[in-house]
């Protein structure tokens, strides 16, 4: 296991947390205990868009990256869906079923033990609930950790003993991914005719050293009453581009064109990669970030591994100049990450309409105009 080492991210992602502090840590409850869903987590009726599940051509794409034409088949994933899923992708199966290994054994502790390693309102890392919870009025059935830098000193309060092995699964895990997110990353740009001339924040070698990433680890226990009960709530990722590993429970729905949530569904040893809000900046709108959410179930218990991934907090991200031109104005004025986190931490869903710009064309323009959800 490497020594904890100092990182500039935590720092600033902490000035953004700080600043909107999430009081949430006293909601923890012990949902294997449960025989129905308390007032405090029940939600109203799901009615808002139908839900379907994914199939034929009317499901998530699913993109060999060992196929000739990826590029070109990513590209119109982004565009169309906002979504998709990947095989081929490298990481080997050894990781991945590491990575859910050790997250089990995590949600697997007893809810006092996991408390000692909480999150504090105003902290990044460390376990703990939602922090989109604060724009909902009921709680959702799921609990998350949270890794930002290294993972030792949580690790150290749920295992003082054995903690070794939890810390060094999830630095191979936040390595490989930090390569493999970077040459997606450049997939996903070829397809816009984007080349390493064009993002000087790449770094001299083009690999996007000094990108930032957060790991967020989240557990969806089964429920005695799903139906009444939301695991993730709808929401966009303030990020570039996040990878999911959701392993073969389903439970991921995105909002189809504004009128549907569909099921990824799972395919074992897959990746789900989505759109984020800085992607879609960078791309002057051309690719939507996805609203979804997680829904829960009766019978199984579900753990998904989110990646996500976004550009050195001091950048500052804009429509790429490529894609704009007198008939394509630039949609969004410029923002750095943290700026957008902060702006993401007052606005939630419309963190998008508060950086876009007024064009003379057509006034105030927001592609992505389908980041709204009822709650009753």
């Amino acid at each position: 296991m490497k020594p904890p080492t100092e990182y500039t991210m935590p720092s600033r992602l902490a000035e953004v947390y700080k600043a909107h502090p999430a009081y949430l840590h006293h909601n923890h409850l012990d949902f294997e205990s449960l025989r129905e869903v308390p007032e405090s987590h029940a939600w109203p009726p799901l009615d808002d868009y139908p839900s379907r599940d994914s199939y034929g051509a009317e499901s998530v794409p699913v993109i060999d990256l060992a196929d000739p034409n990826s590029v070109k088949l990513v590209g119109y994933a982004c565009k169309t869906w906002g979504v998709f899923q990947v095989t081929n992708h490298s990481i080997s199966m050894r990781l991945l079923d590491n990575i859910e290994s050790e997250g089990q054994r995590l949600f697997s502790l007893p809810r006092q033990q996991k408390l000692k390693a909480a999150r504090l309102p105003d902290g990044i890392s460390g376990y703990g609930v939602a922090r989109i919870s604060s724009f909902f009025p009921k709680l959702m059935w799921s609990e998350g950790f949270t890794i930002v830098g290294s993972p030792a000193e949580h690790a150290r309060q749920l295992w003082p003993q054995d903690f070794s092995s939890f810390c060094d699964a999830m630095e191979e895990y936040e390595k490989e991914m930090k390569q493999f997110a970077g040459r997606l990353l450049w997939l996903i740009l070829s397809s816009l005719g984007i080349n390493k001339e064009d993002i000087k924040w790449a770094g001299p070698t083009g690999d996007f050293g000094d990108a930032g990433a957060v790991l967020q680890l989240n557990s969806y226990p089964a429920c005695p009453e799903p139906n009444r009960a939301m695991g993730l709530a709808a929401h966009t990722d303030s990020t570039l581009l996040t990878v999911l590993y959701q392993n073969s429970t389903s439970g991921l729905q995105v909002l189809r064109d504004g009128v549907e949530w569909v099921t990824v569904t799972p395919i074992k040893g897959a990746l789900v990669i989505n759109v984020g809000d800085l992607l879609h900046i960078l791309s002057n709108g051309r690719y939507p970030s996805i609203l979804h959410r997680a829904v829960v179930n009766a019978t199984h218990h579900r753990l998904s591994i989110a990646y996500l991934y976004g550009p050195p907090m001091n950048v500052q991200i804009s429509p790429l100049s490529k894609l704009v031109d007198p008939s394509h104005p630039p949609l969004y004025r410029p923002v750095t990450w943290s700026e957008y986190l902060d702006a993401k931490a007052q606005h939630f869903n419309k963190a998008l309409s508060s950086v876009r710009l007024c064009t003379p064309l057509n006034g105030f323009v927001d592609m992505n105009n389908n980041n709204s959800v009822k709650v009753g």
